[in-house]
């Protein structure tokens, strides 16, 4: 076994490579790097959007920024990747949240602009859709939006009901909607028909 394999994975050693991954402009090319899985480490991203290490919430959001950037998806698993060790680790809900968003436009022109808890900015549109999923047994939505490369942000409660403000009918495969227009796709939020009066 060689003796990367052999070294347990660290919040140290991802810092440092992510670090030095992170020196040139934008994000780090994750989905280019391939290297071996080295185990999970005992890291939560909580349903709120706070990174926890240990047990412990991680207190510098310098840190959990970092991490973002090496953060990936692949089918149902979370891994922070570097170009030497890929780690898993967990996620209750979605990796980010949704903070904030500003509204450009009006109805078909809108265009809403979200801003994450790690300082993400996304456009929500056709590449970066808005969806909602719907509790089964309260009703209850839980709204996210695509951030980047299979990577959602829950959108929180304050800025969902802002958004309902903006809100418009539309029909879907015959069926009128309420929704949201961005970036000139319309994205159903709930059957029009179950609307309160």
């Amino acid at each position: 076994m060689s003796q990367q394999m052999s070294v347990k994975p660290s919040t140290e050693s991802l810092t440092a490579a992510a670090r030095a991954a992170s020196k040139g402009k934008g994000l780090p090319p994750v989905h280019l790097w391939n290297p071996p899985f080295c185990g999970d480490l005992d890291m939560r991203i909580a349903r709120d959007g706070t990174w926890f290490y240990l047990g412990t919430p991680i207190g510098r959001p310098e840190l959990v920024r970092l991490f973002s950037t090496i953060l990936r998806k692949d089918d149902d698993r979370y891994f922070l990747v570097t170009p030497v060790e890929k780690v898993g680790i967990t996620v209750e809900d979605a990796p980010f949240v949704a903070v904030d968003f500003e509204a450009e436009g009006e109805g078909r022109d809108q265009v809403l602009r979200f801003t994450t808890n790690v300082g993400d900015q996304t456009k929500a549109g056709p590449d970066a859709p808005i969806r909602v999923v719907r509790d089964s047994e309260t009703g209850e939505p839980s709204p996210y939006v695509l951030v980047r490369a299979n990577l959602e942000a829950l959108i929180d409660r304050k800025s969902f009901y802002r958004l309902v403000d903006l809100g418009a009918h539309h029909e879907v495969d015959g069926e009128s909607w309420f929704g949201l227009w961005s970036g000139g796709a319309f994205f159903p939020v709930i059957p029009s028909a179950e609307l309160p009066d």
